[in-house]
């Protein structure tokens, strides 16, 4: 029916079940449109703009096909791919491009590509292109393209954007709904040739069914489908653990890989295809006999899609999907917009025996492939094709399946051999040579070198032992100078003619380091007066701070005698810090003047400066104040 109204020209809008051959629709009529290849044109003329790669390399390889006899030049440009190649046929001319929309505004963008000459525009899996946001894309190909044109949209399924972009984009579009004899074959139905099963089954149950049904007599090529890529990687480990020949396809591999998984699986060097969603969609391969939902799809279009990869072209096929109990509610929603019988899926177990009698599964059949059936190749056998890929691979395995891995080098055992001082253990070995490598000194060593220099040699074991002795950390005050001022008056005072050579002496033999200038302090008898003439309540503190500033002083006017006698001057002493204590804690230790007389005038509060200015009449006075109170009064 479509075929007919795409050949005059007109506007389409297609809609049928996936498998019933919508690509040729408007394949034959876009090549016959354009015709046969000229010398002279190298603009394109006819547009398929796809939602996934996969899908666009299914649609090329039909058109080539179906392009066999008139020779079009057909070009596949999408993501993943390098960019030279496509630039080169570019140039090179074209007839049809088939491309998905971000690389296909990526050449127009570098000046690539022209869509200036396109007669026919198609929009394959439209509804799918408007779920994964391609609607912005789709709006800037329309602007590039002339308004002249043929614009047709294919999909299995029609919802209301769709139906909203074909009358924003559409001249007075044809729409083609393709049904069964009996009615069937609408919207979201899906294939009446495939048995729908549906088992309510437990997740750590899952794999366990499927490697059971992968053994089933008469199957074919099989396809499991799940929402997540981490699933796909997981359930293709497991069923490749147990024997299966399979592989995964989603959307973190390469484009190498991705193409490579595709092919084995069409020519059988794999039988079992794990992938998400990214397959769902335009994927023709034959003899797919089985389609596992291991993963409960999230609608009714993606069970519709995802069960219409088999069953297609008038064969029949087996779709099986699994439920969890907390997954009810939504499949409840699909089976009720699908108009199945499945509302309450049957409780099922790897063990239960309609799994047996249902899939055709021989009895006794376990969750692990024989070595006897393991037949084929295996991926492995499918050469990698270098695609110039852009971007980077983020799989798990870093691009490499298990069994290409490079494996580690085993490391060489070390040869460990115990010394002591340089010399071996053991007897009759060669002692290690190493080389002579002088010894850095720690900060330790040289503090206790420096020690030791200084350390005179009058000084007597018994007096460095008495050094040595750890300190006291708090000590009262009142004790300590009284301990001071015993000592210095049991030491005789050295006369100062004995003291200058010393002094003279020492600043030959070491030069001395400038001091850093002191406080000056006052002479003893100022002092004293000081504290003579202040009160009775300060005067025992006064007292106490001069009598320690007195044997401060005295104890470095006898310092140089320890060096008459030692040489060198022994470790300063540390004293606390002096406390100021007043003797009764009710003492006024400043008193702040009154500065105020009894001339001064107290100042007004606010109370009273408002009874002041409501005593002043208000028809006095000039100016902006009293103008002010005759507008208000009037």
């Amino acid at each position: 029916m479509a075929l007919p109204l795409a050949l005059s020209g007109q506007d389409l809008i297609g809609q049928a079940r996936t498998g019933t051959g919508k690509t040729y629709a408007f394949g034959i009529a876009m090549l016959q449109g354009i015709g046969k290849p000229r010398k002279n044109r190298k603009k394109p003329r006819g547009l398929v703009v796809v939602p996934t790669r996969e899908l666009a390399v299914q649609v090329s390889e039909d058109l080539v096909t179906a392009a066999g006899k008139l020779g079009s030049r057909v070009l596949t440009v999408y993501g993943g791919r390098a960019y030279e190649p496509q630039v080169e046929a570019l140039k090179a001319g074209v007839d049809v491009i088939v491309g998905t929309p971000g690389r296909l505004l990526d050449l127009v963008k570098q000046k690539h590509l022209d869509l200036s000459q396109i007669t026919s525009l198609v929009l394959d899996e439209a509804d799918r292109m408007l779920d994964l946001g391609f609607l912005p894309d789709i709006e800037r190909i329309f602007k590039l393209i002339p308004d002249e044109r043929q614009t047709m949209l294919f999909s299995a399924t029609m919802p209301g954007e769709i139906v909203a972009l074909s009358r924003k984009y559409l001249n007075r579009p044809t729409h083609v709904r393709a049904e069964h004899e009996n009615g069937e074959g609408g919207e979201g139905i899906p294939h009446p040739q495939v048995r729908q099963i549906v088992w309510r089954v437990h997740r750590m149950d899952k794999i366990e069914i499927v490697a059971r049904l992968l053994q089933a007599e008469g199957r074919g090529l099989t396809m499991v489908f799940c929402e997540t890529k981490r699933a796909c990687d997981m359930v293709a480990e497991q069923l490749e653990t147990r024997g299966f020949a399979v592989a995964a396809v989603h959307g973190d591999l390469g484009q190498g890989q991705r193409e490579q998984a595709l092919r084995a699986f069409r020519s059988g060097k794999i039988d079992v295809l794990v992938a998400t969603d990214v397959a769902a969609r335009g994927i023709d391969i034959d003899d797919v006999t089985h389609v596992v939902n291991y993963d409960c799809p999230t609608d009714d279009k993606t069970y519709v899609h995802r069960t219409g990869r088999t069953g297609r072209a008038g064969r029949t096929g087996i779709a099986v999907t699994f439920v969890e109990w907390e997954e009810l509610t939504r499949w409840k929603m699909i089976n009720q917009m699908l108009g199945l019988d499945f509302a309450e899926p049957e409780e099922t177990y790897s063990t239960s025996p309609h799994v047996f009698t249902e899939l055709n599964i021989p009895e006794g059949t376990k969750g692990v492939l024989p070595h006897a059936s393991r037949s084929r190749a295996g991926l492995s056998a499918e050469r990698i094709e270098d695609l110039g890929e852009t971007g980077r691979t983020r799989s798990r395995n870093g691009g490499r399946r298990r069994d290409e891995r490079e494996e580690r080098p085993a490391r060489t055992p070390r040869q460990r051999r115990r010394t002591r001082g340089g010399m071996p253990t053991e007897e009759g070995t060669a002692p290690v040579e190493t080389p002579e490598v002088e010894p850095v000194p720690s900060r330790s060593s040289k503090a206790t070198a420096r020690k030791t220099e200084e350390t005179p040699a009058i000084i007597s074991a018994d007096e460095i032992e008495a050094a040595a002795e750890p300190r006291r950390g708090r000590t009262r005050r009142g004790a300590a100078s009284a301990a001071i001022e015993n000592a210095l008056a049991d030491a005789p005072e050295a006369p100062l003619t004995d003291r200058e050579p010393v002094v003279e002496q020492k600043a030959e033999r070491e030069p001395v380091a400038e001091r850093k200038p002191t406080r000056e302090r006052k002479p003893a008898a100022e002092r004293r007066q000081v504290v003579e003439q202040a009160p009775a309540a300060e005067r025992s503190t006064e007292e106490h701070i001069a009598k320690e500033q007195v044997v401060e002083e005295r104890v470095m006017e006898r310092a140089p005698i320890a060096e008459t006698s030692f040489s060198t001057p022994p470790p300063p002493v540390r004293q606390e810090p002096d406390r100021i204590v007043p003797a009764s804690p009710f003492m006024v230790i400043f008193q702040s003047p009154d500065l105020a007389t009894d001339d001064d005038d107290i100042a007004p509060s606010a109370a009273t400066e408002r009874k002041q200015a409501r005593r002043q009449p208000r028809g006095g006075g000039g100016g902006n104040n009293g103008g002010g109170n005759r507008r208000r009064a009037g």
